[in-house]
């Protein structure tokens, strides 16, 4: 289970130690403009409008009372929130009963990357989180045209072995 993590976590980058911990309500302004710190997300909907600050706690709370979610946030050495992902696990009985672990919402601050922390975070999740919880394979999604994205996760071992579909309703 995803309460099973040892957390909070400190981890080293090229730019320091950060810590990953689990997110509290009261991350929620630092967490609206991460969400939105790229034009992707941005033209999704993302724009980290005070308007929308509602509807964000209502899914930010949503996610950490589910038990096979977590959002966990990134801390600097100052207590900075500079990053951000979701974690859910999927029990499934293909590959024997396997339990995936998704990755999805994968943030650094965009004044942050190139540090070093997304590759620390996404180390910490393959090699501690997964195994912590069960799950015998990690995977994620990432939108076609962030193509940056898909080279840092082949960096990482990770392979493009599926095509994703989605249906907007």
């Amino acid at each position: 289970m995803l309460s099973d993590l040892d957390l909070p976590a400190t981890l080293t980058t090229r730019i320091g130690e950060v810590t990953v911990r689990r997110a509290r309500p009261a991350d929620l302004p630092a967490l609206m403009p991460l969400l939105a710190d790229d034009p992707i997300s941005a033209a999704r909907g993302d724009r980290a409008d005070a308007g929308d600050e509602a509807t964000y706690d209502t899914a930010l709370r949503s996610v950490l009372d589910a038990s096979l979610n977590d959002l966990l946030v990134v801390d600097d050495a100052g207590g900075v929130l500079i990053g951000t992902l979701q974690l859910t696990l999927i029990p499934g009985m293909a590959r024997q009963g396997a339990t995936r672990l998704l990755v999805e919402a994968v943030r650094v601050s965009s004044s942050r990357r190139s540090g070093g922390i997304g590759s620390a975070v996404m180390r910490w999740v393959m090699d501690v989180a997964a195994p912590a919880t069960g799950a015998t394979l990690v995977q994620l999604t990432s939108d076609a045209a962030r193509v940056d994205a898909h080279r840092f996760y082949t960096r990482l071992g990770f392979v493009g072995s599926h095509i994703g579909f989605k249906y907007a309703l």
